[in-house]
């Protein structure tokens, strides 16, 4: 299988330069004798800027269109060889643009490759999945070739790996051209190993199950600054984008390996009973914490593995052990204890009930007791902090340790007293004992002429920090407070950003992010 690497983008580089210098690369594609190579090329030319946000707008369009502009002006072979290529591998718009100003050029009669003109013309030949037993991950596997005059010519697969323990993302794709040897190569695997299983899939759930996964990926994207897809993954992503839609739309995604229908309150409880009166869980000595414990094992599966509670693997149980339990959940110290020993002990149900192999159940207990031991570091109990049990409880109605710093943040007085007032007895989460809160806070500033207003937009930002809404918000917060800026300032300067770009969640995240200091005089 054929990787292409691309290269890191020149950030210090104005757009124009970037565009020289893709003009300048676009030679070769004179040189080329097929039209994947071109593609290809393209494809991981295109992919220089897949995933970046800029200040001045969405990289698609201010470097992609941008790119369009430059190459029309441009007017030559290479421009217009890359207009072609760009009119099938870029976004809808992108494509548009790309037609137009190229069909001009052909008008001038601007010389183009003789292969030009076949650019995206493509026939599916196949598709293919494979896929773990444990549910982990999709390789899927599409097939295609060049209309010719009688035959199907250079064919070519497009692979991409689906990963459900990162929310159904793609993680990576690559292409290869030796499209029997990888078929023969899959079937021989799967042939051999019980814990993988290889069959063919009609194109047009491959095109369902992709584009859900090209959107995870996307969306992936939004939430966090760093998508974990391979360093391939962004030269490919244009080429694979537009295969997709080569591929024949019609079906719904197919569901991942293991699913089932959506589990309501009354289902999850009725899983978890079966659970605790099943001989798997019987060696458990504390049935409460065991229960509590079993809970937090269904709703992960339920809401953050696509409706499957009863999927085991060794990464989903390290991952839920490791990650998100630390991360999400707060446990009593009973909890703590036996949180390892319930995940055995439903590793086993759960093997059970989803027929998996031996091997893999055998797998995934030697996963979970590793882990065992990194539990006790990576679960820290904020209690052996100092912090009340009671505090954390108004803190953390939902459990959310995530959301602990944040909210310690936005709402510093929480004990003690204020004139005639009981900070105790205060709900952060309520929105009139939220802004008494923040009123409070702002007892020195009750001579501002706009005490109101101002007063109006700590309570939005004080409300965003509460959800995590955009996540960009706390963490431009963070960066603030590590170069040793005062909280009043930092939370002025969120202010000022969420007053100036309003409504606009994309605007505001990427304004977010592009925060670096303070100004010399921050705003008030």
């Amino acid at each position: 299988m054929s990787r292409r690497h691309r290269r890191d983008p020149r950030e210090s580089q104005s757009p124009e330069a970037v565009f020289s210098e893709m003009l300048l690369a676009a030679r070769e594609l004179l040189a080329v004798r097929s039209p994947l190579d071109a593609e290809l090329m393209v494809s991981d030319m295109i992919g220089a800027w897949w995933g970046r946000r800029l200040r001045r707008g969405d990289a698609e369009q201010v470097l992609g269109e941008g790119l369009v502009d430059y190459a029309a002006k441009a007017g030559s072979p290479a421009a217009l060889t890359l207009l072609i290529a760009l009119a099938y591998l870029g976004t809808a718009r992108q494509a548009a643009k790309a037609e137009g100003a190229a069909l001009a050029l052909m008008e001038r009669d601007v010389a183009r490759p003789r292969w030009a003109d076949r650019l995206g013309v493509v026939k599916t030949t196949g598709c293919f999945v494979s896929r773990d037993a444990y549910g982990d991950q999709d390789t899927v596997v599409c097939t295609f070739g060049y209309r010719g005059a009688d035959s199907v010519e250079d064919r070519h697969a497009l692979v991409v790996i689906v990963d459900y323990n990162m929310r159904g993302i793609a993680r990576d794709a690559w292409v290869s051209s030796h499209v029997d040897k990888l078929l023969e190569q899959a079937r021989a695997e799967a042939e051999g190993n019980p814990m993988l299983r290889f069959g063919e899939i009609e194109p047009q759930q491959a095109r369902a199950l992709l584009e859900s996964a090209m959107k995870a990926t996307a969306e992936y994207g939004q939430r966090r600054t760093a998508v974990p897809v391979s360093d391939s993954y962004s030269a490919y992503h244009a080429f694979a984008r537009s295969r997709i839609k080569a591929l024949p739309p019609g079906r719904k995604r197919p569901a991942p390996l293991h699913s089932e229908a959506p589990y309501s309150r009354d289902r999850r409880a009725m899983l978890a009973a079966e659970f605790l009166s099943s001989d798997a869980a019987e060696h458990l000595s504390d049935p409460s914490a065991a229960s509590r414990c079993a809970d937090h094992i269904i709703d992960y599966g339920c809401d953050q593995d696509f409706g499957r509670p009863l999927r085991v693997s060794p990464t989903k149980c390290e991952t839920f052990l490791l990650d998100w339990l630390p991360r999400k959940v707060m446990l009593s110290t009973a909890e703590q204890e036996a949180v390892p020993h319930v995940l055995g002990a439903w590793a086993r149900f759960a093997a059970g009930r989803t027929c998996l192999p031996d091997e893999g159940l055998r797998a995934t207990l030697d996963a979970v007791w590793e882990a065992t031991g990194k539990f006790a570091e990576s679960y820290r109990d904020p209690t052996t902090f100092g912090l009340d049990r009671d505090l954390l409880a108004r803190l953390l109605p939902d459990g959310d340790l995530s959301a602990l710093a944040r909210r310690v943040f936005a709402f510093p007085f929480l004990q003690g007293t204020h004139g005639e007032i009981k900070l105790s007895l205060l709900n952060p989460a309520d929105d009139t004992d939220r802004r008494i809160l923040l009123g409070i806070d702002h007892a020195g500033e009750l001579d501002r002429r706009d005490y109101d207003e101002h007063l109006a937009w700590h309570e939005e930002i004080a409300a965003r920090l509460w959800e995590g809404d955009p996540p960009q918000l706390w963490e431009a917060a963070q960066r603030l407070l590590d170069l040793g800026h005062d909280r009043h300032d930092v939370l002025h300067v969120l202010i000022e950003i969420a007053e100036r770009i309003g409504d606009d969640p994309e605007e505001l995240a990427i304004a977010l992010d592009d925060i670096a200091d303070i100004p010399d005089e921050p705003p008030v």
